[in-house]
């Protein structure tokens, strides 16, 4: 069984660019409060590669990957 890929938002880091929301949008929003939330924390195979390319992108290091 393998595992499934999941996204992390730090709130305290996330300054809410948005690059993540515009590179992976079925994964993140930047809501009213400015912050990154995820949308999908358990990232579907055909997203994974959106979700790593968000969190290398992101320019205060608030994304994080666990899993796969």
């Amino acid at each position: 069984m393998t595992d499934t890929l999941r996204v992390h938002v730090d709130a305290e880091t996330c300054v809410g660019t948005g690059i993540c929301e515009a590179t992976a949008p079925d994964l993140f929003e930047v809501g009213d409060d400015g912050v990154s939330h995820v949308v999908k924390e358990d990232v579907p195979a055909e997203l994974e590669a959106a979700a790593r390319e968000a969190a290398d992108n992101c320019p205060t290091r608030a994304l994080s990957l666990s899993g796969a």
